[in-house]
């Protein structure tokens, strides 16, 4: 009789696997692998990934205003949007077909192996920090740790290894090296830490929830993955273009304009550290900005300030899993954390770059 009855789990557990799987190699070999594959021969014989989306080719970003909001706007979602249709799509998949008992018993602990773990898994998407919000959000509701979903977050902008390759190519080996030995404390640190100020929040598999069990009719499947997916939407989107909208009109405040007068002033590398964690760019956005603050003579502080905060979070990826975390304190370590890398990498890059 168990045997008769965990036949029907067993085939609905690979069925959403297998969906969730097929999606995600289909996707992200579409969004972000192939393109990125063909970028990278491009950045080696360029050097270069084009202009700074923060301010084109000149010193400083253009004055407040609401056509300075909306290009940025328009230029950050045309470089984004396919990305984040698959982080909805991959996130409705998570809430509608992954057993939630099965990810609670694999990423509902806080530990150190789910925050390992969450880290990993980061490792193929190289999405950016918005992109990746609806994942953090979907796994979250369906039992992943507080400590795992913060390194998945982290993980996908900070360890991206095509962002790293274009590093090389364009900065340097030594900007890479200085990415990947802060990234890498910072992804797992930031997991572990969050985990210890959320001991309540661990799941236990034998209370959690099922979405999909095998009793489910079948046509109950795309409705309830339709719902997920106008949820998440519906929740996220509106706020996220406001809030990139208003840091592109502000973005003159944030930043200002690169010249030999920034040099290596500790007080520039904490100001750029605390702005480059609010601030939101599309994958590899750091590197051209760096590029372009370079040529203008900045100092090898603010580079690294930069390198390590652009990146990891920003204001409107913390709005978007403002609710999918227990503490709000969680997400205020995460950007401390994150701020306090961009210091640590700004020094790290008067002394030895």
């Amino acid at each position: 009789m168990g045997h008769a009855s965990e036949q029907p789990r067993f085939l609905w557990f690979v069925r959403g696997f297998g969906l969730l799987l097929l999606l995600a190699v289909v996707g992200l070999f579409y969004v972000k692998w192939a393109p990125y594959y063909h970028k990278v021969f491009d950045a080696a014989s360029s050097h270069t990934l084009g202009p700074s989306i923060l301010s084109g080719r000149a010193a400083s970003p253009p004055a407040p205003s609401f056509s300075s909001a909306l290009d940025y706007a328009v230029s950050y979602f045309e470089s984004i949007w396919k990305a984040l249709v698959l982080a909805l799509i991959l996130a409705a998949t998570v809430e509608t077909t992954v057993p939630r008992d099965w990810l609670a018993r694999v990423l509902g602990r806080e530990s150190l192996r789910s925050s390992v773990l969450g880290g990993v898994l980061a490792l193929p998407g190289m999405m950016c920090t918005c992109c990746t919000a609806p994942l953090v959000k979907g796994l979250r509701r369906s039992g992943v740790s507080v400590g795992g979903a913060v390194s998945y977050w982290l993980g996908n902008p900070t360890l991206n290894p095509a962002v790293l390759v274009f590093i090389v190519f364009t900065l340097g080996w030594r900007w890479a090296v200085l990415r990947l030995l802060l990234g890498i404390p910072l992804v797992f640190g930031a997991g572990l830490l969050a985990a210890r100020l959320s001991p309540k929040a661990e799941v236990d598999p034998r209370r959690v929830q099922e979405i999909a069990t095998p009793s489910a009719t079948p046509g109950s499947l795309p409705v309830r993955w339709v719902r997920s997916l106008v949820r998440l939407a519906a929740g996220i989107i509106p706020e996220y273009v406001v809030i990139v909208m208003l840091l592109g009109a502000v973005r003159a405040f944030l930043f200002p304009a690169a010249g030999p007068e920034l040099g290596n002033s500790i007080l520039i590398v904490v100001g750029l550290a605390i702005a480059g964690t609010l601030f939101v760019i599309p994958t590899a956005g750091e590197i051209p900005i760096i590029q372009t603050m370079l040529s203008y003579g900045i100092g090898a502080g603010p580079a690294g300030a930069l390198l390590m905060t652009l990146a990891p979070v920003s204001l409107p990826s913390i709005a978007m899993v403002w609710t999918s975390f227990p503490k709000k304190r969680v997400l205020a370590l995460t950007a401390g954390l994150t701020a306090l890398a961009g210091v640590v990498g700004g020094l790290l890059g008067m002394a030895f770059l």
